[in-house]
């Protein structure tokens, strides 16, 4: 069995990469766990869903909620804590994943004393929520969905998993498409060789990570506003102009580069995502 696993291809990603993917993995399990162990909620108000807002009008009726949504808030809590102190023991490795598109540590400096712990402390507790979200969002989840209708719950069990994978899908374009472009831009422009700080370079990193990946949120956003009969696919494909303007300006807010070809690359795949809006706007 040992020799059949070893024999398999390795998956073309560093060690870091892997570490990082498996943490998450591990907090997916434990979200779909308690997803699946409170997945049977009743409707207060029968079978077309409850009305949380009627609550109000019995203020007794008021307090299960609180209790409930202090039971969620300490798990949400002890998620954070438990995704830092996993994410310590992955501090080290995130940090060479992060210095990847620069060249290594080799090529960044410090100039405080203080600098490298407190980056390390702060990039273990952004992965430790980034770790912990899933799990976070589950407990949220709990606590909403018996104020919502069956058909409302299931469209979540189908957003859910699609908005993880598009967020993820746009951190590893950041990553693996657009830093090796604007990184040996930034730092060789007017044929200066720039060695930025570690703190820094991690900012601006995480930034255009974080950036990223929320803009391929696009056609799940544009999905909602359908289903709340704000736009409609007509009126997408309508207004195509202003699209890509608006692309524009957002893939220009998001490059940190004044140069043309970086924007290209982000308003690209942007583009992408906005014909998929329209596709889903008719679904929906």
């Amino acid at each position: 069995m040992f020799k059949f696993l070893a024999s398999l291809p390795q998956l073309p990603i560093p060690s870091e990469a892997a570490l990082i993917f498996s943490a998450l993995l591990v907090s997916l399990t434990a979200a779909a766990i308690a997803l699946i162990r409170n997945r049977r909620v009743e409707d207060p108000s029968g079978e077309d869903g409850g009305d949380l807002g009627a609550v109000f009008e019995n203020p007794r009726a008021l307090m299960p909620h609180i209790l409930e949504l202090r039971t969620r808030m300490i798990h949400a809590v002890v998620a954070v804590v438990v995704g830092t102190m996993a994410a310590i023991a992955l501090a080290d490795p995130v940090l060479a994943f992060l210095a990847g598109p620069i060249g290594g540590f080799e090529n960044l400096q410090v100039i405080r004393v203080t600098e490298p712990v407190s980056v390390w402390f702060r990039v273990s507790l952004v992965v430790g929520i980034i770790l912990a979200s899933p799990y976070i969002i589950a407990q949220i989840w709990i606590f909403v969905m018996s104020g919502l209708k069956s058909s409302e719950r299931r469209i979540f069990y189908l957003l859910f998993p699609a908005a993880l994978f598009l967020f993820l899908t746009g951190v590893a374009f950041a990553y693996y498409a657009m830093l090796p472009v604007t990184v040996p831009f930034l730092t060789s422009f007017l044929n200066f060789a720039a060695r930025p700080t570690l703190e820094d370079y991690v900012k601006f990193v995480t930034t255009v990570l974080l950036w990223v990946g929320v803009s391929f949120e696009l056609p799940l956003v544009v999905f909602g506003l359908a289903k709340m009969k704000i736009v409609n696919a007509r009126m997408l494909a309508q207004n195509w102009r202003i699209a890509i303007v608006v692309i524009a300006v957002l893939a220009a807010f998001i490059t940190p580069t004044p140069d043309p070809i970086n924007m290209g690359i982000v308003a690209a795949p942007l583009l992408v995502l906005y014909i998929l809006s329209i596709i889903l706007a008719l679904f929906a």
